[in-house]
């Protein structure tokens, strides 16, 4: 009499097994596919949405945000590119009506593939020596008269010309240099 041995019935068969550890079909249906390939879709256009602004100043990625944002209700961020801006003309010459004022003229161009806000323009005035007697940054509504509208750009391929005036620094200024920022 041996009680405690197995009989052969039970030990052949496996214990059962919880539902979530049971193994999966293998093959997918279709609309389980679609399911996931929807999915990822909208992963990706949630990413590109996120970090559009990133996206957008990269020339590559530039087209894809613009086309997705005209879709869908989002904005693209102004391109900023100040080495495409290039000056056309540009001039200071004393202003024999009021002393001690200097008239700074100037035209520059957008180069760039896109349109771009108006750029800080910074004008440096040196003296015969080379010596920087002064130096500024100039906002757009500094060198425009006003400030430009909101949303308004400098077009691909647009020229602007500005003009406004300055004080004379102390020293004898002989010459000067434009950058944008």
């Amino acid at each position: 009499m041996n009680a405690t041995a197995p009989s052969p019935a039970t030990s052949t068969r496996p214990a059962p097994q919880p539902g979530f550890a049971r193994r999966a079909p293998r093959n997918l249906r279709p609309l389980h596919l679609l399911l996931i390939a929807g999915l990822a879709l909208l992963f990706v256009l949630q990413w590109l949405l996120a970090d559009r602004e990133r996206l957008a100043a990269d020339a590559r990625w530039r087209p894809v945000v613009a086309g997705l944002c005209a879709a869908l209700p989002c904005s693209v961020p102004a391109w900023h590119e100040p080495s495409a801006l290039r000056m056309i003309e540009r001039d200071i010459r004393a202003d024999p009506a009021r002393p001690g004022l200097l008239r700074v003229q100037a035209r520059f161009r957008n180069d760039a593939r896109w349109p771009q806000a108006w750029p800080h323009l910074q004008l440096s005035l040196a003296d015969a020596d080379g010596r920087r007697l002064a130096a500024r940054v100039l906002q757009p509504a500094e060198y425009l008269g006003e400030p430009p509208s909101a949303g308004e750009r400098l077009a691909a391929g647009q020229e602007a010309a500005i003009a406004f005036d300055i004080v004379e620094p102390p020293g004898g200024v002989v010459a000067f240099s434009f950058a944008f920022h």
